[in-house]
């Protein structure tokens, strides 16, 4: 799932954080009631380890979605600098400190985590970058959690997919049956009740005529079948295969947008036959998690940690000015340093290999001009990100408490649904409530309800002021959830990202970069970096491992480059 979100509203007070698109820092504005907080671990069952109910992703499996585990290096200990502290930076930084490299890690922002970073306000409220939820088949990211003493900060949901449409109607796609793959995947399609039988039956014939299928059997030929389907939308190809409109307008554009921020027409098929894929042939990946509280305690804290432990440095609100660069006697370029900034504080970062861990706007930013005419580097410039909007809203009672009106007014115990939700009927197509999915921060003692909403497209939402879109967003939640009239909003935050993760188009993979550039020590991570999974907390944390190996596989060459840039610097002196 995409890490991003978006929750709504606020009448008696707000809270609002503002990033922006150009890359200024953000502005942030809170007020709102001081509440008591008292922590609340409710664990589930056995199954909130990642030692079960986790994807096997080293068998039946694309290659390219989990290498092996890399040798051990031997080469020359080398000096490396990461730009970005986000889950790519971080995932780099800890494969290289593993390997015994030297690592330090700028960020121009206060907090590490990027867009699965948090922080908190105030008043102690913790504000979130967007909405995380971890499919079963994140395994780069389990095996990293898991290294860093975070595989127990996750909370197991019932392995249904629910819907909620206009006036509290549930939908599920319920992958709950004692038989896994493929056969519980059959019977969630044939018997959800989100779909009439007509339009489920056109659905099962689009899924049977797609390489889903020969995943089953070939699954390294049936990713290379997906890839060569990216130069076409989703919608194209499900249409062209039988399925109906109705289908993608009430079940498969919330989890586009979902999944990418973008609906069925403008999403690639290639990015949601992914998916699919991994439904269809591995029994857990359709299983949700979702953190115990916010990202900065129990994703992004412990990673950190992790970090530090092991000799690598933060340098938080360090800022990369320019990446400075010349070129060799034989033509090729190389980066002789970083031109960093602090406030007023100015410095040059010097290393053996740099990595640009940014998202796409980041990283246009930062490249030179000169090097667009490579035509590695030019192509980046032909993506661009999606503007999202998350929105949190604070409630006086229960809003998902659909069952119990009784129960939804009492303060004494959580009540709802405790899932990831989707909505065809509203601009936020998921959201969850935080209180009652990962209550360790989000629940609050005596306070209801902390409704976290994904507003995408979000695009209309950006030029508004924030208490027009907690207005818009609370008239949406009340439309899904009828029983919710007479709740009040007691706290809001709204969180305007100008472009998160890459708009997956159809034809839009080729343009994506490989983490080994044309310049020698030069490296990328990041989710729109090349690899197999798409634009996600996994693909980011895929990005780093093998900007990693390509660091590890150049490390002879690039002490070669440092040596004889030292021996250029002793006869210029003399």
């Amino acid at each position: 799932m995409a890490a991003a979100a978006a929750a709504a509203a606020a009448v008696a007070s707000s809270a609002s954080l503002c990033f922006l698109g150009n890359g200024n820092r953000p502005n942030f504005g809170f007020c709102g009631n001081r509440f008591k907080r008292t922590r609340r671990f409710t664990v589930r069952s056995d199954l909130d380890s990642l030692d079960s109910n986790v994807s096997d992703m080293r068998n039946n499996a694309p290659k390219g979605l989990f290498p092996p585990e890399p040798e051990h290096y031997r080469g020359p200990k080398l000096k490396v600098a990461i730009i970005g502290a986000g889950l790519a930076g971080m995932s780099t930084a800890v494969e290289l400190l593993d390997q015994g490299h030297e690592v330090d890690i700028y960020d121009s922002k206060s907090f590490v985590g990027g867009k699965v970073g948090s922080f908190v306000d105030k008043q102690g409220n913790h504000i979130e970058m967007g909405l995380h939820v971890f499919f079963g088949c994140y395994n780069n990211l389990f095996r990293l959690m898991k290294k860093v003493g975070a595989e127990k900060n996750l909370l197991v949901k019932d392995h249904t997919h629910t819907f909620v449409n206009k006036g509290g109607d549930i939908g599920e796609l319920d992958f709950r049956f004692p038989i896994g793959a493929p056969i519980h995947g059959m019977r969630a399609f044939l018997t959800t009740n989100q779909l009439g039988t007509y339009d489920k039956a056109r659905n099962a014939v689009a899924l049977a005529l797609s390489p889903v299928v020969r995943a089953l059997v070939d699954p390294d030929g049936a990713m290379q079948n997906i890839r060569d389907l990216d130069n076409i939308s989703f919608s194209e190809w499900f249409m062209s295969k039988g399925g109906t409109r109705k289908s993608i307008q009430r079940m498969w554009d919330p989890v586009a947008y979902a999944l990418g921020f973008i609906d069925c027409d403008n999403i690639s098929a290639r990015c949601m036959l992914t998916i699919f894929s991994l439904f269809a042939t591995k029994t857990e990946a359709s299983l949700l998690r979702m953190l115990k509280g916010s990202p900065d305690v129990y994703l992004s804290g412990p990673i950190r940690k992790y970090i530090t432990d092991r000799g690598g440095r933060f340098h938080l609100r360090w800022g990369c000015r320019e990446v400075l660069y010349d070129r060799s006697a034989d033509g090729g370029v190389y980066v002789t340093g970083l031109a960093m900034s602090k406030a007023t504080e100015k410095k040059t970062v010097k290393a053996d290999a740099y990595v640009a861990a940014c998202d796409v706007p980041g990283i246009k930013r930062l490249l030179p001009q000169d090097w667009r005419e490579s035509q590695f580097f030019d192509n980046i410039y032909k993506l661009v990100g999606v503007p999202v909007v998350t929105v949190q809203l604070r409630y006086n009672g229960w809003v998902t408490e659909l069952k119990d009106l009784e129960r939804s007014r009492q303060l004494r115990q959580a009540s709802g649904l405790d899932n990831l939700l989707y909505t065809p009927d509203a601009d936020f197509s998921c959201f969850a409530d935080l209180a009652l999915t990962s209550p360790a921060d989000y629940y609050i003692e005596g306070q209801g309800s902390l409704l976290q909403c994904v507003l995408t497209p979000g695009d209309p939402y950006m030029p508004l002021l924030n208490d027009e879109i907690i207005k818009r967003v609370t008239k949406q939640v009340l439309m899904l959830f009828p029983s919710s009239q007479g709740l009040e909003v007691t706290w809001s935050s709204v969180v305007k990202i100008g472009q998160s993760l890459y708009r997956e188009g159809p034809g839009k993979d080729p343009f994506r970069p490989d983490q080994k550039t044309p310049i020698k020590n030069f490296f990328l991570a990041g989710s729109y970096t090349k690899q197999d999974y798409i634009d996600s907390m996994e693909g980011a944390t895929l990005s780093g491992r093998q900007a990693s190996a390509f660091i590890c596989s150049a490390g002879e060459e690039l002490v070669a480059l440092r040596n004889s840039l030292l021996k250029e610097n002793e006869l210029t002196l003399v």
